[in-house]
């Protein structure tokens, strides 16, 4: 998953980052409205971590914006455990789930691959192609049932495959899904990953069409 935190505390928003990455995330941070509607405007997030109380006005300015334009992406609220007026008003706005402060990182990841999962129309978390199942929650890979060891990037990839096994994702669309603002592109490392891949997963599980892109072999 591609995240956007809006967090104008450093502090948290640092940490966010770094823990959120950990869970098999890349994370963009941003601490005002007006950054976070562009960056909105600019980028596909998978989902939107939302603190209320910002610089430049409320995160819920953020929220209407973004579903006046019709954009779905699934968004959940940080607020002040007393905030209960916030928080009605964000569910009411169009909020998928929230997060009272101070929180559980676990929780809120699990909270944000629940309403990821939600808006994806998945009942389940696993990701199940054939023989291949994938955890998000645990960051797992097997393969008729055997644990196989992939790094962090390969399951990302693995994983943004697995999402839409039917659709090609351009070598382009998987570097969206790997890499945050701050982080230098290698040129290379998509194909890397999916040949790294490959050798743990099965030659022939991930296809090539050549110069558009890589989807997942239709199961026969």
């Amino acid at each position: 998953m591609r995240l956007l935190v809006v967090e104008d505390d450093p502090i948290l928003s640092d940490g966010l980052k770094v823990g959120l990455g950990l869970s098999g995330s890349t994370v963009d941070c941003v601490g005002t409205c007006e950054d976070a509607v562009s960056a909105l405007v600019a980028t596909d997030f998978s989902a939107v971590v939302l603190d209320l109380m910002l610089p430049d006005g409320s995160g819920l300015d953020v929220l209407r914006t973004l579903r006046a334009r019709g954009d779905r992406t699934p968004v959940v609220l940080l607020t002040a455990r007393d905030a209960v007026a916030d928080r009605i008003a964000g569910l009411d706005g169009g909020a998928d789930d929230y997060v009272s402060k101070p929180f559980d990182l676990d929780e809120l990841s699990a909270r944000i691959r629940a309403v990821v999962r939600r808006a994806a129309g998945r009942a389940s978390a696993a990701l199940v192609h054939g023989a291949i199942r994938l955890d998000p929650g645990t960051l797992a890979v097997t393969v008729d049932h055997k644990l196989v060891s992939v790094s962090r990037r390969e399951f990302m990839v693995l994983a943004a495959l697995m999402e839409r096994p039917s659709v090609l994702n351009s070598k382009s669309d998987l570097e969206e899904q790997l890499y945050g603002w701050q982080e230098e592109v290698e040129s290379n490392a998509v194909e890397v990953h999916i040949h790294n891949l490959r050798a743990k997963i099965g030659r022939h599980a991930i296809e090539t069409v050549r110069g558009l892109g890589y989807r997942m072999r239709a199961i026969a």
